[in-house]
């Protein structure tokens, strides 16, 4: 089906424009001021409504294969479009790890039976499977993943010589958790002996504290100088690892890039007194300073995209004992509706939205025809209306784990529309499940 998008407020680009969309055989065929047509279209009337490109999160762990009680890549691709976001790149600590290139390409296999986003997958870095790694096509997977700090089974590459192998022959984006496991177990020792087991959330960031960022970050950095790596730090938490980055030249120029998650822009360490486990996440969530700070390098360009680490766990896990809850929580379906009330609040513009959730990840990892309003280019899209209204309750919530951290809370925007390759995928609160995502591709 083929469709003309009338009258709507198209943000791309850095502008804000009232223009008309026609999208034919899942490509944006003309962008004018006044389209006429007499081909057989489906006229949408977005007067009053705002056309932004579907969103391309660079980081989300859907749970699948092995994990699939806290959620799937249908569930949560499902949650994803009725967001926004039209693309996911997604992590390799499933249940096996994707450590090998087989294992990566039934994930692949899996998300074209099911997925209504498009999608990509990591390949996951162990310290003993560099053969495995280097047999990858880069030209069809976004990139490498190394947990540079504490993950599931062996994917916590410790090894320096390892490290030095992947950051030396590896030529492709190489993304980072970077947290210091030593450091943090040490922080963790020490407040048990001083306070004992039965510790309240708000002891989080005191264990993962900033140093233990910054110690794992400042290495990453210092590998990829080296070695001239093209890396990407993810869920950039504090103040002090900011010091790593630049804004002085071109995203185009840049060999080392970093993310910001929705998380770490909304919440606090004041937020932990109600919201306890539920906002428990690795990096953890830190002081009001570090926030504003991280806000304020996503403004100026310091840090590059903005994801969200979407990760979700049950209820029946996050209300375990502060020690024993996992790490993690759902935030794909809200995170273009918690960034659109950032902008009512006056702390980001829409254009800044664009750039950093769509534009910014295209370019950073060199995705091919997405991430803008263009002529060409493939229709991924989202419409929203920006007066209306959107209140999280558990009916609203699409993730399989059935919580959200936002639950509770009324948005003043909703996603009206969401187009996948110019299907009509979410339409006001409906599911067309007759089209699936395409897997992404990349100029490299």
């Amino acid at each position: 089906m083929n469709y003309l998008i009338k009258n709507a407020s198209v943000v791309n680009e850095g502008e804000i424009n009232v223009q008309d969309v026609l999208i034919e055989n899942n490509i944006i065929s003309k962008i004018e001021r006044n389209i006429q047509t007499d081909k057989k279209v489906t006229e949408i009337n977005a007067e009053g409504l705002f056309l932004l490109p579907g969103l391309i999160d660079d980081q989300v762990h859907f749970r699948e294969p092995g994990l699939t009680h806290k959620g799937e890549i249908y569930t949560e691709a499902k949650a994803a479009v009725a967001g926004g976001v039209t693309s996911f790149m997604e992590m390799p600590n499933t249940n096996p790890t994707t450590t090998t290139k087989a294992r990566l390409e039934e994930k692949y296999t899996r998300a074209s039976q099911c997925s209504l986003a498009n999608y990509s997958f990591f390949m996951g870095t162990t310290n003993t499977n560099l053969d495995e790694i280097l047999s990858v096509d880069y030209s069809t997977v976004c990139g490498l993943k190394i947990f540079m700090g504490s993950s599931t089974g062996d994917m916590l590459v410790d090894n320096s010589n390892a490290l030095e192998n992947v950051f030396s022959k590896v030529n492709t984006l190489i993304a980072t958790h970077c947290e210091n496991d030593p450091l943090i177990k040490q922080n963790q020792q020490e407040v048990i002996a001083k306070y004992g087991e039965d510790l309240p959330a708000y002891f989080h960031p005191i264990i993962r504290n900033n140093e233990a960022c910054f110690k794992s970050s400042s290495f990453a950095v210092e590998l990829a100088k080296k070695f001239n790596t093209r890396l990407h730090i993810l869920h950039i938490s504090t103040a002090k690892e900011l010091s790593l980055f630049t804004n002085k030249i071109p995203l185009k120029d840049k060999r080392i890039t970093s993310e910001a998650c929705i998380h770490h822009l909304w919440f606090s360490d004041e937020d932990y007194a109600k919201k306890g486990n539920y906002i428990k996440w690795n990096p953890s969530v830190k002081t009001t300073y570090d926030r504003d700070k991280v806000f304020e390098a996503v403004l100026n360009d310091t840090i590059d995209v903005i994801a969200t680490d979407h990760a979700p766990h049950t209820i029946e896990e996050k209300e375990l004992p502060y020690l024993k809850a996992p790490s993690g929580g759902p935030l794909v379906q809200h995170s273009l509706l918690a960034l659109l009330d950032l902008m009512h609040n006056n702390k980001i513009t829409l254009t800044k939205i664009a750039q950093k959730t769509s534009h910014n990840v295209a370019d950073l990892f060199a995705i091919k025809n997405r991430g803008f309003i263009r002529e060409g280019y493939f229709a991924d899209l989202v419409l929203v209306n920006l007066n209306k209204p959107t209140l999280v309750n558990k009916q609203q919530i699409l993730y399989k784990c059935g919580w959200s951290p936002f639950e509770g809370h009324t948005f003043k925007s909703s996603i009206e529309k969401t187009f996948v390759n110019g299907n009509l995928v979410f339409n006001t609160g409906e599911f067309n499940e007759n089209y699936f995502g395409s897997r992404l591709l990349f100029n490299r």
